[in-house]
């Protein structure tokens, strides 16, 4: 998915590629900050107790649960990417 949309991103003119590929690559930016959340809670349960505790073996899995709303923030609010990714598939298709 990541490779084909830079290929087009790559191959498109810009302009095009800006009314086409937006809507897929908001698409990608929420489902990748979903995916972060999933594997950082996973991860969390198999530490299990060490998960919680910020030094000793689960110091980076605390860091990472902790931090995963920080880190999607900037790539934009998941219900705007999503919103977005609709209008701009709606778009393109009409």
């Amino acid at each position: 998915w990541l490779e084909n949309l830079t290929y087009q991103l790559c191959k498109m003119p810009k302009d095009q590629a800006m009314t086409t590929l937006g809507g897929p690559i908001a698409l990608m930016k929420a489902h990748s900050s979903k995916v972060m959340e999933y594997c950082s809670r996973e991860a969390r349960q198999i530490f299990g107790g060490n998960g919680y505790t910020r030094s000793g073996l689960g110091e980076k899995v605390e860091r990472l649960y902790r931090d995963v709303g920080a880190y999607a923030i900037p790539g934009g609010s998941e219900e705007i990417l999503l919103d977005l990714s609709i209008r701009q598939g709606m778009k393109s298709k009409l």
